[in-house]
């Protein structure tokens, strides 16, 4: 399984669904972000088999500082965007 987010910086958020995803039986657990903090992704290597991150910023602030657009997704859309990708053939 594969989870992704849109970046780490305590890696608190991530941690827990890496978690997750392996109590429900997944037999193999890879985090991938675009950017994170370096403690925030080593505090991940425990809870992953494998941590894949693009940008790895000495001066790392907020997961936000490297989006043009961070603003919040709605529910709504959240869940519009789960149910089209249910729809996807595999």
């Amino acid at each position: 399984m594969i989870v992704v987010d849109d970046g780490v910086a305590t890696g608190a958020t991530m941690r827990a669904a890496l978690e997750g995803v392996r109590m429900a039986g997944a037999a193999q657990v890879i985090a991938a972000v675009p950017v994170g903090a370096a403690d925030g992704l080593a505090s991940l290597e425990a809870a992953a088999d494998q941590v894949i991150c693009l940008n790895t910023p000495a001066n790392f602030g907020a997961v936000g500082a490297f989006y043009l657009d961070f603003t919040q997704t709605s529910d709504d859309e959240a869940l519009a965007l789960l149910r089209e990708a249910s729809m996807w053939p595999v």
